[in-house]
């Protein structure tokens, strides 16, 4: 396995911006820095937009698209390793079936949370198709990197797998610290000019909790509360409607970073009330900016954020916020080092350096 050149699979420059395509995105950024000219490749598709200029990964494009799911990694990029006999490394829960490599898994919640996945065929599909990849990057995959001690700890005890192979490289913040806010986003917001508010944010799937939202804001209907993402072609949250139809609701879409930090900025506290995260990015954006943050005591998230964050029961709406956030927490001072991809890449490249060609 040593002296072969690592594929970075680059399906995720094709994609909607999600959690997972942003630790691709700046981790790549950061890991070019480290790198050896030669030792890398950046595979990509030829529908790939916003691709980052790297001085030391090379940047392969093939000469096919990348949209049906999940035929880019199953077909052409894994064509492409073995044909060229590299190693891939993969950041989005899959892996070339017959190649697998160094694989991330940020979590197995198809695999957890059977039920959110049937409303339809689709979701039905997407299931049984993440829960073949889990197994086979759990199974088979060199190193096996997973976002938090929460989801190396699933992955072990799922799969009756050597602890050893999996390594905790976290997820972390990336660049929204270095991003100017775009405060116009008020301007296409009347509703709340001079008013205090909370925000949400998330792909606004089944998992984000957007039940806990609704069921909160027809319990108090004074309080504000804007919600911004996209929905997913999956597990979509039937909540939606209903969060559509409540006058205290703002449904805001889908925000730039520079706009979702000026919210995250002016807002009375972060809401993120999923049930289930294998790390919760949005909530270190959110204390990264001066925002008070109120999450889910659930999976990941409390061994991320310990003490510096204000916990609800994401099956309990009826809480004082008010009341909740004059409680003391923490400054954040210490996870906003620890978690950051440029931690994440440093710790990505320790363990594939004993595998570089130099």
């Amino acid at each position: 396995m040593k002296n072969k050149v690592i594929a970075i699979n680059g399906e995720s420059w094709c994609r909607e911006l999600t959690g997972i395509e942003r630790v691709a995105f700046e981790t790549v950024k950061y890991l070019d820095e480290k790198i050896s000219p030669g030792c890398a490749e950046l595979v990509v598709p030829k529908n790939a937009r916003g691709l980052p200029s790297l001085s030391n990964i090379k940047i392969v494009t093939l000469p096919v698209e990348a949209n049906f799911f999940p035929k880019w990694n199953q077909t052409h990029f894994q064509k492409y390793v073995l044909k060229n006999r590299r190693i891939p490394l993969d950041f989005s829960n899959s892996c070339p079936y017959f190649a697998p490599g160094f694989d991330f898994i940020h979590d197995i919640y198809a695999h957890l949370c059977k039920d959110d996945y049937a409303q339809s065929w689709r979701d039905k599909l997407i299931r049984l198709y993440s829960e073949i990849m889990y197994r086979r990057i759990a199974k088979k995959s060199k190193i096996v990197f997973a976002v938090s001690e929460y989801t190396k700890k699933t992955i072990v005890e799922s799969y009756k797998i050597d602890a050893e192979r999996v390594r905790v490289v976290y997820a972390g913040l990336g660049e929204i610290k270095d991003i100017p806010a775009d405060d116009s986003i008020f301007d296409s917001l009347p509703k709340l000019r001079g008013k205090e508010f909370y925000f949400t944010l998330g792909s606004l799937s089944v998992r984000k909790n957007l039940k806990w939202i609704a069921r909160h804001a027809e319990l108090f209907p004074d309080e504000i509360f804007v919600v911004s993402g996209k929905p997913l072609p999956s597990v979509v949250a039937p909540e939606l409607k209903n969060l559509g139809s409540l006058e205290n609701v703002v449904m805001a879409g889908y925000l730039s970073d520079a706009q979702v930090k000026a919210l995250m900025r002016k807002c009375k506290a972060f809401i993120f009330p999923s049930y289930f995260e294998g790390f919760g990015i949005p909530p270190l954006e959110a204390l990264s900016v001066g925002a008070k943050v109120v999450i889910s005591e659930r999976t990941s998230l409390p061994e991320i954020y310990g003490d510096c964050a204000y916990y609800i029961d994401p099956d309990e709406p009826n809480v004082d916020l008010d009341a909740l956030l004059q409680k003391p927490v923490a400054p954040p001072v210490a996870i906003l080092e620890k978690f950051t991809l440029r931690n994440t890449a440093e710790r990505i490249y320790d363990a594939l350096a004993p595998f570089l060609p130099y």
